[in-house]
């Protein structure tokens, strides 16, 4: 698939088959999220890969809105250390990781960590240093499901010169 239409095409998959995910397949997904854009190059980005079912079930159940995470194949925690801009660097990485899974033939779904309350709970599960600030917690599989919500228009959202324009 080449990137447009891996752009145009992705959307946010929850219900995954219960088939594992090759470990180069996964290397290959975050070393796209390694290779994001980040402010003045910091590299702030540590990822974690879960693919455990125990420790899958643990992070769900940290979680409000991501129990799905629990079926899902495995689960990339993208931390960036505490900075200026490490939420722009995560999100970036993020929505990398979440492009190129679509583009192997994976589904994902992003489940927000930056802020929330079982950020430090998830940190703390999985090892990481209290510098490390949790930005996203990304359920990956192979997709069980066709979402087909809609997007909207681009003649919705384009504007030319000025809002309204």
């Amino acid at each position: 698939m080449d990137c447009i239409e891996a752009l145009k095409t992705r959307r946010s998959v929850r219900v995954y088959e219960d088939k594992p995910i090759a470990k180069d397949v996964l290397e290959t997904i975050v070393d796209c999220g390694r290779l994001a854009p980040t402010a003045i190059n910091i590299q702030p980005w540590e990822f974690v890969v879960v693919s455990e079912k125990n420790t899958l079930q643990k992070v769900a159940d940290l979680t409000d809105h991501g129990k799905f995470i629990a079926q899902a194949s495995a689960c990339v925690a993208v931390f960036c250390q505490n900075g200026k801009y490490y939420l722009e660097d995560g999100c970036a990485a993020t929505t990398n990781i979440l492009n190129a899974a679509h583009a192997l033939g994976l589904g994902g779904c992003w489940v927000a960590g930056d802020k929330k309350p079982y950020g430090d709970g998830v940190r703390k599960l999985l090892g990481l240093p209290e510098d490390q600030k949790l930005i996203s917690l990304l359920a990956l599989g192979y997709p069980a499901e066709e979402p087909t919500k809609e997007k909207r228009g681009l003649s919705e959202v384009l504007h030319w010169e000025k809002f309204g324009g």
